[in-house]
């Protein structure tokens, strides 16, 4: 049971983190459930796994309370419980995001026609199901069923998501009042000095792709301007497929990570123009790097 609900312990993990939730606070079972489209059941296996890892206190009658800043680690954590996630799972959800992007899968789907097409339990099928509605791959329908949401899914799309970063993520710096939290502004700075360290060829797909969009986000957030925020979140959500199938050439991530570093060093220095503008030059190459491997992204 631990290692099935390991994706959606890490759902749950994400949703306290996006939501802030603060240290003591009561978690409904009911309410996360509905959030991520699942039943209480598998919520319930979700929150126990969390108490196995220290995060929640379970009290008797009352149930789960958040027993640590899961914010300030949530990339670490992911990652210990992706670590306990079964290999049938991680496989499936790959093949499914290859195949939707192959155009080999209907736009709805049933939970049966889940479980038969990848060999799944019935377990593992509400834990990948509970893992795509947190990144907005997939919603309940409203009768019976599971339909894909809009998704990036051609190499056009993708290129059009970064034009629209190329636009807004400089533009959050010169938000009036910008200021990057000293404690956030470290954390993403060793993250990049994983990478460096080896973790470009280590890392799996997920861990990559919630770096990068950890990363630039964070950047975002210190605008304060909540338009921006909802904007670069909803962006980076759908745009998760594409990414995925992007990461099979790795060889850009080390300059990537160098400016990630550089524009991380100009923020510190209160050099917000200077570090518009190397955000810019940085989406920029990432741009043009993405469209000499359309041959990558095109299924």
């Amino acid at each position: 049971m631990k290692s099935i609900n390991a994706p959606l312990a890490a759902q749950v993990l994400e949703l306290l983190a996006n939501d802030r939730v603060a240290v003591g606070s009561h978690l409904a079972a009911q309410n996360l459930a509905d959030r991520l489209g699942v039943s209480r059941s598998p919520v319930n296996d979700a929150l126990r796994l969390l108490q196995a890892k220290g995060l929640l206190t379970r009290e008797p009658n009352r149930g789960y309370f958040l027993a640590q800043p899961v914010a300030l680690e949530v990339s670490r954590l992911r990652d210990e419980l992706a670590r306990d996630e079964p290999d049938v799972v991680t496989r499936s959800y790959f093949q499914l995001a290859d195949d939707r992007l192959r155009g080999e899968v209907p736009d709805a789907f049933s939970e049966v026609w889940l479980k038969n097409r990848y060999g799944l339990t019935p377990a593992q099928v509400t834990a990948l199901l509970g893992r795509m509605t947190q990144e907005g791959w997939v919603q309940k329908k409203a009768g019976y069923g599971w339909a894909f949401s809009p998704m990036l899914t051609t190499p056009d799309s993708l290129l059009q998501s970064y034009r629209l970063r190329l636009a807004l993520e400089p533009a959050a710096l010169l938000e009036p009042g910008y200021r990057l939290d000293p404690d956030l502004l470290a954390r993403c700075r060793t993250a990049e000095h994983h990478l460096l360290d080896g973790g470009i060829e280590t890392d799996t797909p997920d861990q990559l792709h919630d770096r990068g969009v950890r990363f630039h986000e964070s950047i975002v957030e210190g605008s304060g301007n909540p338009f921006f925020i909802d904007t670069i979140r909803r962006v980076n959500r759908v745009r998760r497929l594409l990414s995925y199938r992007s990461m099979k050439d790795r060889a850009r991530y080390e300059q990537h990570c160098r400016q990630h570093l550089h524009v991380l060093d100009l923020i510190e220095q209160q050099r917000l123009q200077d570090a518009a503008e190397a955000l810019r030059e940085h989406l920029g190459h990432t741009l043009d790097n993405l469209g000499r491997i359309r041959n990558i992204l095109t299924p």
